[in-house]
């Protein structure tokens, strides 16, 4: 993703007396107590933050050179109490080398700490470390609080009138110009996709109403695509969470937007809000860091630069009435029919509405689109480039027909079959990846096999798609085998943390679908890495344990919230994480930008780079703690699923 993303949050002061043994812990833990022995400066340990689940297999990594993990032994202690020892062992064998600095990594079994409590682990013998302070505890006790904060970061990204204050960070309504902007024409870039070759936008003549919704990062952009991704999840989320009326009621705001964005009367589906990509004479969004509501005080008029920034320019995905690139058109109609399933049971006139409108959608989707042209999400379309849409169709006749099913329509069995079809398609293709913005095979996976019930249709049964799943969890589990912190995903890649809960996600929904348990210890690690088990020691989800983003690249969180951990702070958003090392070669500046970086407890981020990747907590650095959408939804729904 390359929109703008900024968010980090300041070091908890607690840990300073970490030294360089770094335990991994999720990072729901307390503060850190008076240090009984002085640190090493050649270890540190990792723990998962926010804590582990009871009955779970529960690792810890520590992470120095050879020597001085060679003698090294752990116990576990109460947090509030140090004499009192619950536990105590060996360090593991090394599951690899990670840097220079830190050679050398080991794991320490916790799996047998199964009584409720909040714990630290402690070196003693040839190493002297501890680790931030982590709970046991049941899921639901640890994960629904989780899933409370990342509501707060949608929340926070509202747009339009209906905007909430969430904690400290003050805001106004935004972009009221929305409720009556100008459709424009495509606009045409540079292969790149880095500045636009129109001397000017094109009006179309159309107008429409696209106010509301979220933005979409640290921008302010808007996009149907990421929208549509996001409330999938949502409302997926919501079959596990029925009773939460803050998740039901961001899942209806989120809504609520994409149904302005489909006009029913003309066949016509928006596409984007805004844009983010411009030249000399088209000023864009990411050419300003901001508040947002201090766009609607601009003083403009057509012709100004800045015009674009105010009036914000809506563009297609297709002409009226005429085919729709199938990635969109298929995760539309899947959200639509989602809208239906969720309201079938207590407002069948609803959900019938809601049906319609999948359909109608569904039914424009080119299925036929140019092999050699660019699947089309936004503009331009290296912002979310995105290589399969056999899986957004499959979603989309998945859901079509689960909908149908609960209503008594008698196309069920049709869209089952083209489910089917576009499954086979994908299953065959050479595109298939893994749970993200990009590839939701694993969300239609599952609901095709409900509605399947048992048959196979056009090639494809339940035991092909949850051999496709398999596919997607072993391709993680062979990544996290090689890797001395066991992460399934990519750390030189963009998108490192989203995958990863992507793939908790998937081995969730795999073992709900199947009552295969295979993956549970892989996703328990998966969500630890991402939760402060990795090599920097930090969460990435913000606010989630004690070390964590405190300068994201988000203009809100910079301009209204704090850098030091005591005041307002972008809760439950989710960055990046590491990535390629040379992708932060270059950082975002703006005159308007507050200065904020966040080193870690001990040393610098640099000490804990490895693999050809790296992290930073700057709010220059888009490429590792930009919150998003998309980001945050994923991990939502892997919370609510364990």
């Amino acid at each position: 993703m390359n929109s703008l993303r900024t968010p980090g949050l300041p070091v908890a002061a607690g840990v300073t007396g970490l030294g360089t043994l770094l335990v991994a812990v999720n990072l729901f833990g307390m503060p850190f107590g008076g240090a009984r022995t002085p640190p090493s400066t050649d270890v540190a340990v990792r723990v998962d933050q926010v804590g582990y689940v009871r009955g779970e297999a529960k690792q810890a990594y520590v992470m120095g050179s050879s020597k001085a993990l060679a003698g090294a032994r752990f116990k576990v202690v109460d947090a509030e109490d140090e004499d009192d020892v619950v536990a105590a062992g060996r360090l593991g064998p090394v599951t690899g080398r990670w840097n220079a600095t830190y050679p050398s990594v080991r794991t320490a079994d916790l799996s047998a700490l199964n009584t409720p409590g909040t714990y630290r682990v402690v070196l003693t013998g040839t190493a002297a470390g501890r680790s931030p302070a982590f709970r046991i505890a049941g899921a639901r006790e640890l994960m629904t609080p989780l899933v409370r904060d990342n509501i707060r970061f949608l929340q926070a990204q509202r747009d339009g009138a209906d905007v909430l204050s969430v904690g400290a960070l003050k805001r106004g309504p935004s972009h009221l110009a929305d409720e009556d902007a100008t459709v424009y024409a495509d606009p045409e870039y540079d292969e790149e996709g880095t500045e636009l070759l129109d001397e000017r936008l094109t009006p179309t003549g159309a107008r429409a109403d696209v106010s509301g919704g979220w933005f979409d990062a640290g921008d302010f952009l808007k996009f149907t695509g990421t929208t549509s991704y996001s409330v999938a999840e949502l409302l997926l989320a919501q079959r596990e969470l029925p009773h939460m009326r803050e998740l039901s009621a961001e899942a209806s705001h989120g809504l609520e937007w994409l149904d302005k964005m489909w006009d029913e009367d003309t066949g016509t589906l928006y596409a984007q809000v805004g844009i983010g990509a411009g030249n000399e004479a088209v000023r864009t969004d990411h050419d300003v860091w901001r508040l947002p509501e201090a766009d609607d005080r601009l003083d403009v008029s057509p012709g100004d630069p800045d015009y674009t920034i105010k009036h914000r320019p809506v563009f297609r995905a297709n002409e009226p009435g005429e085919p729709i690139t199938p990635s969109l058109a298929g995760r539309v109609a899947a959200v639509f029919a989602l809208a239906a399933q969720r309201v079938a049971g207590t407002d069948p006139e609803e959900a019938r509405d809601w049906l319609d409108k999948a359909a109608a959608v569904y039914d424009l989707a080119d299925t036929d689109p140019d092999p050699d042209e660019p699947l089309f999400t936004a503009f331009p379309s290296a912002f979310y480039p995105e290589d399969s849409w056999q899986d957004d169709m499959e979603f989309a006749g998945a859901e079509l027909a689960l909908a149908a099913r609960e209503l008594g329509d008698d196309r069920e069995g049709g869209w089952t079959a083209d489910a089917a079809h576009w499954a086979r398609a994908y299953v065959d293709s050479d595109v298939k990846g893994t749970l993200d913005v990009a590839d939701v095979s694993a969300l239609a996976h599952v609901d095709l096999a409900t509605a399947l019930d048992g048959a196979r249709t056009n090639g494809i049964g339940e035991a092909d798609l949850y051999r496709d799943l398999r596919r997607q969890l072993d391709d993680g589990v062979d990544r996290a085998g090689h890797d001395p912190f066991g992460a399934g995903a990519v750390y030189d890649d963009f998108d490192a943390v989203p995958h990863t809960f992507g793939l908790v996600a998937t081995a969730r929904l795999y073992a709900r679908a199947t009552g295969d348990t295979r993956y549970g210890t892989f996703a328990g690690r998966q969500r630890g890495w991402a939760l402060g088990a990795n090599p920097w020691g930090t969460s990435f989800m913000i606010g989630a344990g004690e070390v964590y983003p405190h300068c994201p690249e988000h203009q809100l969180a910079n301009l209204r919230g704090s850098h030091d951990g005591k005041g307002a702070i972008l809760r439950g958003a989710v960055v990046n994480g590491p990535n390629a090392a040379a992708q932060l070669a270059e950082l975002n500046t703006f005159p308007t930008m507050k200065k904020c970086t966040a080193a870690p407890p001990t040393g610098s981020w640099t000490d804990f780079d490895g693999k050809g990747s790296r992290y930073v907590d700057d709010v220059g650095a888009w490429q590792t703690v930009e919150p998003s959408l998309d980001f945050t939804t994923t991990a939502l729904l892997a919370f609510a699923l364990t």
